[in-house]
């Protein structure tokens, strides 16, 4: 049995931080960073079941193309991907009553719909990149005993000698996607490739304002990385905790995002959120496309 300490349930019978009960969470769960994009989907769902918001944490349930489809915001940054994952998993493999593990398990498809920093200069502003791998600039799931099974220690490998001798403090894991989601969102309008999960939006994506770096022209060497045809395409926050805790907990997981700012040709789009709309009608539209 789970202890009350271990899995805290809220009085009305929600789980402590999304404020979800079991029952609420449809098979698809699509994951933004901005609570603000929930009411986008909700702009274009035909039915919501409910909506509910705490802290940055904003959910809904509702359907597309006769789809019942959840949609969670985790705000920015692995810890609160950790959060996320954990409690939905929680809400639909594990019996509130008797705080004991279901038998039978669901599998989750969870799709993270975000924004993006390019790597590679032949990946322009506004493209979509779909995160083939995920690499983990954070310790994320080192804390996890069953992390190592999930990790591509081949990539692993690689990249910890790409970043050098400072793996003191930086030792990257690689996952990858799940090969079911990406055939489904991967199109002649997606560029596919690795994508950087960093645990800072500033000096560990290479940003330097009053603080200096420790990597020197860390930008430069992750974009001229190449393996097996596989190039690091793009920098976010969250993807590699997704990835690990999905195929740990056995659900799928995959990342897309619209790329807002190209690194190395120092290009931005500040006016974005009408093409991160784009990106989400894509998305649904893909993912409910044998429904119609």
């Amino acid at each position: 049995m789970i202890l009350d300490s271990e899995l805290i349930v809220n009085p009305d019978g929600s789980i402590f931080h999304l404020h979800l009960k079991p029952g609420q969470i449809a098979n698809t769960v699509i994951l933004v960073g901005d609570p603000k994009r929930v009411n986008v989907f909700e702009s274009l769902f035909t039915e919501v079941e409910f909506k509910i918001a705490n802290r940055e944490y904003v959910s809904m349930t509702g359907k597309f193309n006769g789809r019942r489809i959840t949609v969670v915001s985790t705000g920015v940054g692995i810890g609160n991907i950790d959060i996320v994952m954990n409690e939905l998993d929680a809400l639909v493999n594990i019996d509130f009553d008797s705080r004991e593990i279901k038998t039978t398990k669901r599998k989750l498809h969870f799709i993270r719909i975000g924004t993006s920093g390019s790597l590679q200069k032949d990946i322009p502003v506004n493209s979509y990149v779909i995160s083939e791998k995920s690499v983990g600039f954070d310790n994320l799931l080192y804390f996890y005993d069953d992390g190592a099974e999930v990790v591509n220690e081949e990539f692993r490998r690689l990249l910890r000698i790409l970043v050098g001798g400072h793996t003191i403090f930086l030792n990257p894991y690689v996952v990858d996607a799940s090969p079911k989601l990406l055939k489904m969102l991967k199109s002649k309008d997606t560029f596919t490739g690795i994508t950087i999960t960093a645990p800072g939006f500033y000096v560990p994506q290479g940003r330097e304002l009053r603080l200096s770096k420790k990597l020197d022209d860390i930008n430069n060497k992750l974009s001229d990385f190449e393996y097996h045809g596989y190039k690091i395409t793009n920098y976010e926050m969250e993807s590699s905790a997704l990835y690990g805790l999905a195929k740990m907990l056995g659900h799928e997981a995959i990342a897309i995002c619209l790329i807002i700012a190209n690194r190395l040709n120092k290009e931005a789009n500040q006016n974005y959120r009408d093409k991160v709309k784009e990106l989400i009608s894509y998305v649904l539209y893909k993912i409910t496309a044998d429904e119609t």
